[in-house]
Formats: structure tokens, C-alpha cells, sequence
């Protein structure tokens, strides 16, 4: 098995910076403010030809008791009960603090390989800065600068000294990445808990709850995918707060990198603009989408026609998604879900030949012909397909530089019907032949 590092500490002790050092990336959110990471965030690392996981966890608490801080102790401590090594960050500027003795005494207890690592020394003499740590009883302290990278390669070989030369590294899912969206306490956290049947991520009664993307590979039916909770999405008024304005980039990089989203809106209110400008990023970026109604078994029989009406009018140009009415805290609908996210994502990676879509443009013109541009009428040749994920049509032709923007809709909606691409945007692109005789002269 891949040896599992967990990063454990107070907040902003430098954990999330660390993790990134540790993946090469850029995945934690990090910034010069306490409480940042919430839930457990997973990465991969390689050192040599050692390969590890490593898990972020948010500032540990063990004495919390209830609100925020307890749910990311919770998180915390499902993460340690799951780790192969401990690494136990502080901050070598602030000193020992006493929350670090009950951390400390929290982790000891669990009997797991334990390195305590001092963040923050860069410019410092180590052995100063390590002195006072030797009360925690953790080992040795390894000095490191997370921000630096300085000490960070002694590091990862002492966490893995005790592991083979070589692991095979698990194989990251081939299946569907599904990025679950929306506005604030719609319940996005809670629909993935339903679904992995554990509280995976954090869900709380609170707006704002989720900070970053976190990502959790899911198997269902033999099928693998990667689900995404992401932050929820205000109107750009209303975020003022640096972190929530992070939030906000991580969730639009999850939507453009994701393959299928699910669009979650909540019954028990009005479908806003929001919710509109959430969907239509999705299909500018070219995800598949399927859109979700939370909350379902919270609303009377009248809400839930008012409901269905603020989709048609509002929503309406998501002819191409399903729509389910679900309860994320009781299952009810759920499975639906799931096979929409599946037919969602089949039509977006769709084959189409080049024959059969030559046909059915051949069909579509006969039907209704391109209008006329001058004296001129368009003429279209023949169509291939040009990429998946959105399914991609180009279509040959003379003259095709011209035609309407109705007219692309309505060969978009010929294919996506002919061929059954329900649940994924299509494009169509034009691509006129050029006159060879053009520049020559007379």
C-alpha cells in the first residue's frame, strides 16, 4: 500500500502551504489567516521512487466541543485514524503554545509513527528554534520552511524511511470528474455525504461552510468517478473577503477541469439569477450538467409548482439537462442523480462517425435550408467530428462564414437530437473551403 502523510496542527501553523510544497501544487487554499482549511484535502507526491498520499487537515482542536471548530476536529481525527505517519506542524516564530501539549498529547496516544516538524524556520538558527519542542515528546524536531522548501526532502525521507523503495501507486480514477455546484447552504456537502455513506466533507447549518474544492474518489456499481464539493457562489457583491473571493476562483477552476456538473438549487427558495450565471459558466465552459433540486421533501405541493415554473422561465435554456427533485439528508432521488451524471458524461464523450453525421446534416439542410447571404446561398459538404467533451461538429462547406447564429442553434439541436446527446452542450464550428482562384487576376 501507498504510505498516508497527514499534516496535523493548530491553525495557521503553515499546514496547507506544506501540503502544497509536498504535492507540487497549488490544490490547499493558503493564506495569512487562521481556520483556512476546513475539510480533509488529499494529494499525491513522489520522492524518487517513493510515491505517498497526503492528507491537509484543517486547525485541530481536540477540546472543541460543538460549532465549526468541532466538525474540523472530527475531520481531523478521521484523517489520523487513516494515517501511516503524523506529521505534527508548528510554528518555530510563534513558540510552543499549549494548544500544541494538547495536540501533542492527542497524537501520542494514538500510537502512529510521529514527526514533529517546526514550520517557519527559514533565516533561523535550527537548533535555537527546535530547543523548546523537545517538552512535546514527539521526537526530534525537524526544522523546515514549508513556504522555502528549505529541509522539506529530509523531511519526506524520514516519514518514508520505513517503506519499500518502490510502491505501486494507485492507478487516479478513469472515470467521470463530477463537480457539485451551486450557491451557499444548498446542500452540496450533504449530497456527497449521502452518496459515500460517511461525513466525508463538512456540512454544516452555515453559509460559506466549504472553502476549497476538495475532491474524494467514489466507486459505484463498478464504476469509478471523482466527486468535487466546491464553495458555494454568491453574486460578486456580495464577496468582500479575500478568502471567499480564493473560494470562489478554486470553484470556477473545478467546473472548467471537471467533466460533469451537478447544479444543486434548494426548493425552499426562489431560483435566482445566481443560479443562472452558476449554469451558464458550466456550458460556456463546455460541461456536461445535470441539475438537481434539493430540499424536495421540505416544500408543500405549491411551492413545488412554483418551483418547476422559476426552472422553466429561468433556467430554460438547460433543455438539455435533467432535472431531478431530491432530499440530500434522506437519499430520495440520489441514484437518479448518479445515472443522469452517467448518461451525462457517455453523451459528452460520445463517438460520432463521420458518415452518419454527414447524413443527418445532409437531412437537417433539406428540412430547412441555410438562409441566403447576397445572391448567394451557403452550401455544407460534409461534417466530422472535431473533439468530446463538449461533442464537437465541424461542418465543410462554401460560404458558411455568414450564417445566423439561429441557424448553428438549430443544427445544434438537429445532432444533440438525432444522436440522443442529452445532458452535454454540442458545438457546432463552420470551416469554409477557400476559392484557389481568388487572388488571381482577371
Amino acid at each position: 500500500m501507498i504510505p498516508t502523510l497527514v499534516i496535523v496542527g493548530r491553525p495557521n501553523v503553515g499546514k496547507s502551504t506544506l501540503f502544497n510544497r509536498l504535492t507540487r501544487s497549488r490544490d490547499a487554499l493558503v493564506a495569512d489567516m487562521p481556520g483556512l482549511t476546513r475539510d480533509r484535502h488529499y494529494g499525491r507526491g513522489r520522492l524518487g521512487d517513493k510515491p505517498y498520499l497526503v492528507v491537509d487537515t484543517g486547525g485541530f482542536e481536540p477540546a472543541a466541543k460543538d460549532g465549526i471548530m468541532h466538525e474540523m476536529a472530527r475531520q481531523a481525527e478521521a484523517a489520523i485514524a487513516e494515517a501511516d505517519v503524523l506529521l505534527f506542524v508548528v510554528d518555530g516564530r510563534a513558540g510552543l503554545s499549549p494548544q500544541d501539549q494538547a495536540i501533542a498529547e492527542r497524537l501520542r496516544k494514538t500510537g502512529r509513527p510521529l514527526l514533529l516538524v517546526v514550520n517557519k524556520g527559514e533565516g533561523m538558527n535550527r537548533p535555537v528554534v527546535a530547543a523548546e519542542f523537545h517538552e512535546l515528546g514527539c521526537g526530534t524536531p525537524l526544522v523546515v520552511s514549508a513556504a522555502h522548501g528549505d529541509g522539506v526532502n529530509e523531511l519526506v525521507d524520514e516519514a518514508l524511511a520505513s517503506f519499500p523503495e518502490e510502491t505501486a501507486a494507485p492507478e487516479a480514477s478513469a472515470g467521470p470528474r463530477v463537480a457539485v455546484a451551486g450557491r451557499p447552504n444548498v446542500g452540496k456537502s450533504t449530497f456527497i455525504n449521502t452518496l459515500l455513506g460517511e461525513e466525508r466533507v463538512i456540512a454544516f447549518d452555515m453559509p460559506g461552510t466549504t472553502r476549497d474544492a476538495i475532491e474524494v474518489p467514489f466507486s459505484r456499481n463498478g464504476r469509478e468517478y471523482t466527486l468535487i464539493d466546491t464553495a458555494g457562489l454568491r453574486r460578486r457583491g456580495k464577496v468582500f473577503e479575500a478568502v471567499e473571493k480564493f473560494s470562489v476562483i478554486k470553484t470556477l477552476q473545478a467546473v472548467e477541469e471537471c467533466n460533469v456538473v451537478v447544479l444543486m438549487v434548494d426548493a425552499s427558495q426562489d431560483i435566482s439569477d445566481q443560479d443562472a450565471h452558476i449554469a451558464g459558466f458550466a456550458i460556456e465552459a463546455g460541461r456536461a450538467l445535470v441539475v438537481a433540486v434539493n430540499k424536495w421533501d421540505a416544500v408543500d405541493d405549491y411551492r413545488r409548482e412554483i418551483v418547476k415554473m422559476n426552472i422553466e422561465r429561468k433556467l430554460n435554456f438547460l433543455g438539455f439537462a435533467r432535472v431531478h427533485y431530491i432530499s440530500a439528508l434522506k437519499g430520495d432521488g440520489i441514484g437518479g442523480v448518479l445515472a443522469s451524471v452517467d448518461k451525462a458524461w457517455s453523451a459528452a464523450m460520445a463517438k460520432l462517425s463521420t458518415p452518419k453525421l454527414t447524413r443527418a446534416l445532409i437531412a437537417a439542410v433539406a428540412k430547412q435550408a441555410p438562409p441566403r447571404h447576397g445572391i448567394f446561398r451557403p452550401k455544407m459538404r460534409y461534417a466530422h467530428q472535431g473533439g468530446r467533451n463538449p461533442p464537437l461538429i465541424v461542418i465543410h462547406g462554401n460560404a458558411l462564414d455568414h450564417l445566423p447564429d439561429s441557424y448553428r442553434r438549430y443544427l445544434e439541436r438537429t445532432f444533440m437530437e438525432g444522436f440522443k446527446l442529452q445532458g452535454t452542450p454540442l458545438r457546432v464550428q463552420f470551416k469554409s473551403s477557400s476559392n484557389p482562384y481568388g487572388d488571381k487576376k482577371d
